[in-house]
């Protein structure tokens, strides 16, 4: 029989993921523009992603031991029925109140909290669940499919949130939710469990501290765990500051803003497809990747200062080339790691991934309150060059280590 990427489980995965992502899109660009029309202030805006983004600085390192030795697949499924039912809640309620900042916030932290142990589950797991031989293909479908999905749903969600509000996209979600939740109960999947399925602490401790052993042996990895929230971190932080600049900019707004993110889909998407058509010769890897972290912090610094048409193509050329190193990135690291040890190192970089990036964006939000939108993009995304150089480049040969290694 020939061997194929698409398997039960990872068919079943992929059409979960894709059917929560649909409304998961949706409720993110509704909740960015939300706290802004209202306040008016891009620090509000700021300090509501960054409280979102809180309990992934603890909860992923305290829960990674019992992932390591427990089964992952219920976890995920129960996380997805939960977040349903609490996105129908929610919805139900936004139905006969106004906005409440405070209310907002709190349902911002419960989705951080929810979100932070389902996303070190599903990384997790993913791994397994592509066949063997294929991780750049399964790891090219899953950075394919919220690009997709942002395409399709940005023009469709600023549609719903301009005629109806948050409530309508915020009650589909639940829905959907719900209904990914039973279609990933059909996944089967063979996962080991510690002792029996019991849980112990001095297990959980001794595990705790494995990890941490683990990593510190492992300078490549550390390298990449040390850039890639900081490279995030800007990304996540002027972000904010680039949807106020549209949104205040005339001759902009929000269909605007829906063009700039489908531009970098269309280029995700052909870089997606040229990248799961033609594998990357592993000793390629490493050079492809740092060529496209500088490239990007380039063309990001001079985006705001380039009319339309060229913003657009900027957009286009940076989705074409992130994909490719999202891609060898996940697929490299992912294998490289012990199953055994793979929710622990996940969970250091979630954390890392979540506080260095939640400063960045609170300092530059706050930045955004002092100085023009435009110029705070400028500046802080031509300091991204600096740390690829200082951490990336100068550890190059530990980093290929991991890039460029086989299978």
């Amino acid at each position: 029989m020939k061997k194929t990427l698409w398997t039960r489980n990872f068919t079943i995965l992929t059409l979960g993921t894709v059917i929560s992502a649909i409304g998961g899109t949706a409720m993110s660009f509704a909740l960015s523009f939300v706290v802004f029309d209202t306040t008016g202030s891009t620090l509000i805006s700021a300090l509501f992603l960054a409280i979102s983004s809180l309990p992934g600085i603890v909860l992923p390192v305290l829960v990674a031991p019992y992932l390591d030795n427990f089964r992952r697949k219920p976890v995920i499924v129960g996380l997805d029925y939960w977040s349903g039912v609490c996105y129908l809640l929610f919805g139900w309620y936004l139905l006969g109140h106004d906005f409440s900042l405070p209310l907002y916030l709190a349902f911002s932290f419960l989705g951080g909290c929810t979100g932070a142990v389902y996303s070190l589950a599903y990384d997790s797991l993913y791994p397994n669940l592509i066949p063997e031989g294929f991780a750049q293909k399964g790891y090219t479908i899953s950075g394919m499919l919220y690009p997709t999905v942002l395409m399709v749903m940005t023009p469709v969600a600023s549609i719903l949130y301009s005629s109806w509000g948050l409530a309508p996209i915020c009650l589909a979600e639940g829905v959907l939710l719900l209904a990914a939740a039973t279609m990933e109960t059909q996944i089967r999947v063979e996962e080991r469990t510690k002792k029996g399925g019991r849980f112990s602490f001095q297990d959980y401790w001794q595990d705790f501290k494995d990890g941490f052993t683990y990593l510190k042996k492992e300078k490549g990895l550390l390298r990449i765990y040390a850039y890639m929230p900081i490279t995030q971190g800007i990304s996540q932080a002027t972000e904010p500051l680039i949807r106020a600049w549209f949104r205040v900019t005339p001759g902009m707004g929000i269909t605007k803003y829906a063009l700039f993110t489908t531009a970098q889909f269309i280029g995700r998407t052909i870089g997606g497809v040229v990248h799961y058509k033609y594998e990357i010769p592993p000793e390629k890897r490493f050079s492809l990747s740092y060529f496209v972290y500088i490239a990007y912090s380039a063309m990001d610094t001079i985006l705001l200062w380039l009319g339309v048409p060229l913003m657009l193509a900027n957009r286009a050329v940076c989705g074409f080339l992130g994909i490719n190193s999202a891609t060898l990135r996940e697929s490299s690291v992912q294998n490289y790691l012990p199953d055994h040890m793979r929710s622990k190192i996940n969970a250091v970089f979630k954390v890392l991934y979540v506080l260095v990036p939640t400063m960045l964006t609170v300092a530059v939000g706050a930045l955004g309150e002092i100085l023009d939108y435009r110029l705070c993009v400028t500046l802080v995304s031509a300091l991204g060059i600096l740390p690829c150089y200082l951490i990336i480049w100068r550890g190059r040969e530990e980093v290929k280590q991991i890039y460029n290694r086989r299978y």
